[in-house]
């Protein structure tokens, strides 16, 4: 578990399956990813959490709002590939974040995605970490930025409607100079 200021960042429970819907398959939440979530794409983006955990030792969490104990997001690291329809696709560590649209604008995406930045490279001891996002999403953007994760390319995302996607990355390397 990790602890912010504000919020508690715990691996997933079963019993989050329906706390957690209430957020993915939320219209706005959901914008800038291909649709929203399905009550079967919540259970099996949960599977995929779980399968990650046992496989590669972390996944997605949630995102607790500790003064009200309440599931608002969430975050944390897939190892994905991702589609640009080059015949070398990028396999990458993704760090992602999801905060549900009633919650924007109070700066949990950077209070999460800062956490789990950190848990990547103190915790985990990861190389590097990438982040993506439509080139639209200029909140997440933003976030990534002031993670001081820097920007790689754009390419047009085949898993996300071929939109326009940016990609970022931060070295180990670059975290150590950061934290110093």
């Amino acid at each position: 578990m990790l602890e912010t200021a504000r919020l508690l960042i715990r691996p997933y429970t079963r019993q989050d399956a329906s706390d957690l819907h209430r957020i993915l398959s939320d219209a706005k939440t959901m914008s800038f990813w291909p649709k929203p979530f399905t009550a079967q794409a919540t259970q099996d983006w949960l599977e995929r959490t779980f399968n990650s955990y046992a496989e590669f030792g972390f996944g997605r969490y949630a995102v607790i709002l500790k003064r009200e104990n309440r599931l608002i997001g969430d975050c944390g690291l897939l190892r994905t590939i991702l589609d640009d329809g080059s015949n070398h696709p990028d396999k990458v560590d993704d760090l992602g974040y999801i905060i549900h649209a009633a919650e924007w604008g109070q700066g949990y995406g950077i209070e999460t995605a800062k956490a789990i930045r950190d848990f990547v490279f103190q915790s985990l001891q990861l190389g590097n970490v990438h982040a993506n996002m439509p080139a639209s999403h200029h909140a997440s953007r933003k976030v990534v930025e002031r993670l001081g994760m820097q920007f790689i390319r754009e390419f047009n995302n085949k898993r996300n409607r071929n939109i326009r996607t940016l990609l970022y990355r931060m070295q180990l390397a670059e975290f150590k100079v950061l934290s110093v």
